[in-house]
């Protein structure tokens, strides 16, 4: 804890608490309100930090805590969200350049029975998103799925259901899975082969889940036009892939070996692919790439939501609101309190 008043008793520590739960409601009523989760995320994030300096203010209490508390809340923020932009940019770059369609083409034109389907489609999600990150790999996966059969909801429910399963399951063993795992990692809580271990535990949850759901697959397979052209990767994919998966071991030399955080390691990994896409465009081919068009397509709500939620939980870690879950968890123990 910090070296601070307990605020979690007084005003400015209820409305906080308050603020947070409002704004929770709302993140998780977005279809039935129609405004995007960023909105209430941003808006509880940092009105509760304004609070706060208001609180200090009016009270006269020493702002030099505070203010150390928002610089290195601030340092923990940009590292995952430098993290999230080279990811979510490489993501951009290989479906313009039809990585995904390919891989969807692949899937019809062999032939596949719906539920070989579904396994492969399951299978792809639970190893993609330990690189992809769980959401992404759910949206793309999704999208190859709904490409496959639009109109079969028979197959689309529990693949679709699938997918989301694999994709959280998957990325539950890697740092780089899910914007927990990834927080967990960046504060060094641990490290990259503890993740490692948590491997059998995911592929059995996956696995049992997807096994009743096959149940409910129909049989037979999806219509597939023999003159359909075929889909290929376009000139610089497969490239771009290979420079996505040493993006990844550079974040994970930087932070493991390096003593760097591990952003920096994903931001060298984009410099390399602006630089391949200087090469490609002054190169004889005809292809012209745009990697800042790339930076231009990602989803910038969800970084602006992941601001907004760190920044929540970081104004209720200081108003001392977490001490009580830490106490939960000592007197409890982890397993009972998680049930």
């Amino acid at each position: 804890m910090h070296d601070q008043l307990h605020l979690t008793t007084t005003w400015v520590g209820i409305l906080s608490l308050i603020i947070f739960i409002v704004g929770y409601y709302f993140i998780a009523t977005e279809d039935k309100y129609h405004i995007n989760k960023a909105k209430p995320a941003l808006l509880a994030g940092t009105g509760i930090f304004m609070l706060i300096g208001l609180y200090y203010s009016l009270n006269g209490l020493d702002g030099h805590v505070l203010e150390s508390e928002v610089e290195h809340l601030i340092v923990e923020i940009a590292g995952i969200f430098f993290f999230l932009l080279v990811a979510m940019t490489y993501i951009e770059a290989m479906i313009d350049r039809g990585v995904f369609s390919a891989l969807r083409y692949n899937l019809v034109s062999k032939g596949y029975s719906y539920k070989k389907l579904f396994w492969v489609t399951g299978l792809l999600a639970f190893f993609i998103s330990p690189v992809a990150d769980n959401l992404t790999t759910a949206l793309i996966l999704s999208t190859v799925l709904l490409t496959i059969d639009k109109d079969n909801k028979a197959f689309l429910v529990p693949g679709a259901i699938n997918i989301v399963v694999a994709a959280n399951a998957g990325g539950a063993w890697s740092p780089f899975g899910d914007i927990t795992t990834l927080m967990v990692w960046v504060a060094e809580k641990g490290s990259f082969t503890e993740f490692l271990f948590l491997f059998p535990a995911a592929i059995l949850g996956w696995g049992i889940t997807a096994f009743l759901l096959s149940r409910f697959v129909p049989e037979g397979k999806p219509h597939f036009n023999a003159e359909e052209k075929k889909v290929q990767i376009a000139e610089g994919g497969k490239q771009i892939i290979g420079l996505f998966a040493l993006t990844i071991a550079l974040a994970v030399l930087s932070h493991q070996v390096m003593h760097l955080p591990a952003m920096w390691g994903m931001m060298f990994g984009l410099a390399l692919l602006k630089m391949y896409v200087y090469k490609i465009n002054r190169g004889p081919s005809e292809t012209q790439l745009n990697a800042f068009s790339w930076i231009a397509k990602i989803e910038n709500d969800t970084l602006l939501f992941f601001f907004g939620i760190l920044a929540a939980v970081g104004g209720l870690h200081f108003l001392g609101f977490l001490e009580y879950f830490t106490a939960l968890y000592s007197q409890f123990g982890a397993t009972a309190v998680n049930i």
